[in-house]
């Protein structure tokens, strides 16, 4: 019997290519076929990242690239135009990569996995008559109920037909799930108005592609928001989607991993390092920048951070600020993010609240200090600091600064309270008990698997 062969198709951002990439490893792992398409940008960024790690990628993992439509010197990280090349250019590339790859000598292309986001990708499944069409879903399935209950919040008056929020208001859109500020609703929390009318568009769009779905995965655990799951059955969760429950390592980060930074860990105390990363999005002003910096020295524990190189570029450390800090602090340009959160050494996690954070942090019994920064991050943080109170938040100052002296306070009140990390080490062991055999998760994948055989 022939192997069945799957076409993955992530939207191309850092916190949607690691997860399916996460998905198809794991899938290459129980013999299935995988070809994974990325931009032709992220393509070479993925490829750049595993110079010396070329064996991450299984050899049933194929990674080919299509072009995503944007001009060169145009932001090939800007929402807006990857959602505008998306839809207008992306799709007919997509259809001549599945026709190129059915010519060829091997095994056709059975079964469709794509992003959620990119509900016109389900439509190019459909045309191109793939037998199999999943819908995989990154994120945490409260955001995606979220997106679903366009219609209801349209009909409240709540929001417009654009997506504008005529109410500003407390919405829980569920018993027992997470209250969410409407001026946080996901499509509101990205770039400016034109902006955030784009993709409520696309997000409409792909919502009623789910017809023509046969499964839609998430990245969750059913017991982290069963209310959520219980409000859209159709949503099956799988996760935590992470090398660790592989046994392997983690593949399709955009950025190379400094890996010297877990030597500088194993030199620290048990539970003592601030972990600060802020995912792949995050900006600071210089006044911002430099806030955190000080709290960071004034905390007087140990911590590595995080500074992309494209945060760098544009903000400067206080004077003298790397002499100062010395030892007690390494700034690295990207990071192992699961090989940091495992390590002993590691107190707490300072985060932007991605979902692959999130989940990442939630499997490896790590407590939380949240500041989103857009999108779905603020549901998370809701999650993480009212629902599962494993964190807690800062707060602004008159000028929109999260203070040094916020930020050292808040260091001290999570370290400070063993109930948090209490709260974390449940949270971790229901993530791997998940994983285990009989567990939900690994049930949830069991019966995909042989779905996908059959």
């Amino acid at each position: 019997m022939s192997k069945p062969h799957i076409l993955a198709f992530a939207y191309p951002a850092q916190g949607h290519v690691l997860p399916l990439m996460e998905f198809s490893q794991s899938l290459a792992k129980h013999g299935f076929r995988v070809t994974f398409v990325h931009t032709e940008y992220n393509h070479k960024r993925v490829i750049n990242s595993m110079v010396n790690e070329s064996h991450i990628v299984d050899d049933h993992i194929h990674l080919v690239s299509i072009p995503d439509g944007l001009e060169p010197g145009e932001d090939k990280n800007s929402i807006r135009l990857l959602t505008e090349a998306i839809q207008e250019f992306m799709s007919h590339k997509l259809e001549e990569l599945i026709e190129k790859i059915n010519k060829e000598e091997g095994e056709k292309i059975s079964c469709l996995i794509a992003d959620e986001s990119c509900g016109w990708a389900l439509e190019v499944a459909r045309k191109m008559k793939i037998a199999k069409v999943v819908a995989f879903w990154p994120a945490a399935a409260a955001t995606l109920v979220l997106k679903l209950c366009i219609p209801k919040l349209i009909h409240e008056g709540i929001i417009d037909n654009d997506g504008t929020v005529l109410k500003n208001q407390m919405v829980q859109l569920a018993s027992n799930m997470p209250i969410i500020k409407s001026t946080n609703f996901v499509w509101d929390c990205m770039g400016d108005s034109t902006a955030q009318r784009i993709i409520f568009k696309f997000m409409n769009r792909s919502n009623k592609n789910l017809k023509l779905v046969d499964w839609l995965v998430c990245n969750s655990i059913y017991e982290l928001e069963p209310a959520a799951f219980t409000v859209e059955p159709r949503i099956v969760p799988i996760g935590p989607l992470l090398a660790s429950s592989r046994l392997g390592n983690s593949a399709g980060s955009l950025w190379p991993q400094d890996s010297t930074c877990l030597q500088w860990l194993d030199e620290q105390p048990p539970c003592s390092v601030i972990y600060v990363a802020f995912g792949s999005f995050t900006l600071f002003d210089q006044t911002q920048f430099q806030e955190l910096a000080l709290a960071l020295e004034l905390s007087n524990r140990p911590f590595l951070w995080v500074v992309r190189p494209d945060i760098s570029e544009g903000t400067r450390y206080p004077e003298g600020y790397e002499e100062r800090v010395g030892s007690q602090g390494l700034m690295v340009g990207w990071a192992p993010q699961q090989n940091v959160l495992s390590h002993p050494s590691v107190a707490c996690f300072l985060s932007h609240c991605g979902w692959n954070s999130t989940m990442e942090g939630v499997s490896n019994g790590v407590p939380f200090l949240c500041w989103p920064y857009f999108a779905d991050q603020f549901i998370n943080e809701t999650y993480i600091c009212d629902v599962w109170k494993v964190g807690v938040r800062f707060d602004k100052n008159k000028s929109g600064i999260v203070t040094k002296g916020e930020i050292k306070d808040k260091v001290e009140q999570l370290l400070g309270d063993e109930n948090y990390k209490a709260r974390a080490s449940k949270l971790k062991e229901m993530a791997v008990t998940n994983i285990k055999e009989g567990g939900q998760s690994s049930m949830n994948f069991k019966n995909f698997f042989e779905w996908m055989q059959s």
